[in-house]
């Protein structure tokens, strides 16, 4: 038996034993490496993950690859080189090593990697050799954004200054920044770009004011052609180091350098950050990455589905598998990947056909996860949109019929896809009364059965509430 086909073994063991939800939690991503001296070798991607299954199940590893091979007398997990922030953590990214491998796993491209000239003495982050523009996957949600990070990268000149990406957690801004990177080291390798985060900046400028060499620190930040910085809302409240970032956010504007900045809100929107950094951040273009539709999670699943299969040999994924995890996974790409990944590693383990059954049940603990919660503003929204009408008009005392009707829906939904009561319903539209959120209900319910217009009108929006996507 090879040593890949005792892994799967042992995998699969302990998948029975420990459930899904603490398997997927620990050691989904978890790799041989190889084995030698009697050690079995094993990596993962962060400190956090190495130390809680060291503390957890080491014995219960060592028992299960000597129940394979007694020659096997020692497990040992070591952490790879990846994501820095794989934990969310300062910590783990300055922790992060690459592993010595056996032969037979040298050939395999290591998680991450940084070219010659791209990290400025230990100061910058690690770019992932998977962010690059040919796979980042285009949609209306981030097409101005991805149109932005291309001008850039492939820009002589600077266009706009600064470069600012913002958007929620998994839409893709780290991807763009790290593309960026890797396109002008491509296209202009002697330009000096200088990626990391703002938890890493901060860490640096701290470490310069402890040893009393803040003048070094100035002059690594300073002298770059290109400065991204990633996360930027995490210097708020830090008083010193915004003082410090804005300092050399002017130097290198000054001098005509790229700045590229990424935040989970627009630079207006940032609390706890002093109002001239926002200001200046400000000056360039803001490109905004919007929570992904349908069209783009299912594009974004295919392109994933095709990388598996050209890496990991013949995989068949059913098309309605991807069709429904890209209905059900809405929260953000990372995830949506993730569950692809679980889904075609259970059933490499235990040797089951990908059926949508199959996904269901491997994937039960995440969709219930993202089971969507409407929101009563949501629904406003969503109405006035439909019947083209303002939102404000709608929750204002106006009666006419072309502002009352929608009101009286978007009522109605409110009832029918919330657990909020109906005074709470009333409150959401101008402080009404119940009494008239229960006659809209009453009315539409009525209308309904007499109108089919209406009844197809509250239908779709229903089912577009409920999809978190409307037509296009």
């Amino acid at each position: 038996m090879s040593l890949n086909d005792q892994w799967r073994r042992v995998r699969a063991r302990l998948h029975a034993e420990l459930g899904e939800a603490t398997f997927s939690s620990w050691f989904k991503q978890v790799e041989l490496i190889g084995v030698g001296d009697g050690r079995v070798m094993l990596s993962v991607p962060t400190r956090f993950i190495r130390n809680w299954i060291a503390s957890h199940y080491a014995d219960r590893l060592s028992q299960l690859w000597a129940d394979e091979d007694e020659g096997f007398t020692r497990v040992d997990i070591l952490v790879a080189a990846g994501d820095p922030k794989s934990d969310g953590s300062e910590e783990a990214a300055r922790s992060a090593r690459p592993v010595s491998a056996p032969a037979q796993a040298e050939s395999q491209p290591a998680a991450s990697a940084v070219p010659s000239g791209l990290e400025d003495a230990g100061v910058g982050a690690p770019l992932d050799p998977r962010f690059t523009f040919d796979a980042f996957v285009v949609g209306k949600s981030n097409e101005l954004a991805h149109a932005a990070a291309r001008r850039v990268a492939e820009a002589t000149d600077v266009s706009f200054n600064p470069l600012f990406l913002y958007g929620g957690v998994g839409l893709g801004k780290t991807h763009l920044m790290h593309a960026i990177a890797w396109e002008i080291r491509t296209r202009q390798p002697e330009r000096k770009v200088l990626y990391l985060s703002a938890e890493k900046f901060m860490y640096q400028f701290v470490r310069a004011l402890r040893f009393k060499d803040t003048m070094a620190f100035k002059q690594q930040f300073r002298s770059v052609d290109v400065l991204m910085i990633d996360d930027v809302q995490f210097i708020s409240g830090k008083d010193s180091t915004q003082e410090e970032f804005f300092h050399t956010f002017n130097a290198l504007i000054d001098h005509n350098r790229q700045v590229i900045i990424s935040a989970d809100r627009s630079p207006s929107d940032l609390e706890g950050i002093e109002e001239r950094i926002r200001s200046r951040l400000g000056w360039g273009l803001a490109a905004d990455i919007h929570p992904t539709d349908y069209e783009l999670r299912l594009g974004i699943l295919q392109a994933k589905a095709e990388e598996m299969m050209q890496k990991n040999g013949p995989v068949t994924i059913p098309a309605g598998v991807l069709e429904f995890l890209a209905h059900r996974i809405v929260s953000n790409v990372r995830e949506l990947e993730g569950a692809l990944k679980r889904v075609v590693a259970y059933a490499s383990f235990v040797g089951r056909p990908i059926t949508l059954d199959m996904s269901q049940e491997v994937l039960r603990d995440l969709l219930r996860s993202n089971d969507r919660k409407i929101t009563i503003e949501e629904i406003q929204r969503r109405v006035a949109e439909y019947y083209n009408v303002r939102l404000a008009d709608m929750l204002s005392a106006r009666r006419a019929r072309a502002v009352a009707r929608p009101r009286q829906v978007a009522m109605y939904l409110a009832k029918q896809l919330t657990s909020r009561s109906l005074p709470e319903i009333g409150r959401k539209f101008g402080g009404r009364d119940h009494t008239t959120v229960i006659h809209a209900v009453r009315k539409i319910d009525e209308l309904c059965h007499l109108d089919s217009g209406i009844e197809e009108d509250v239908d779709l929006l229903r089912r577009m509430l409920e999809g978190g996507h409307g037509p296009n």
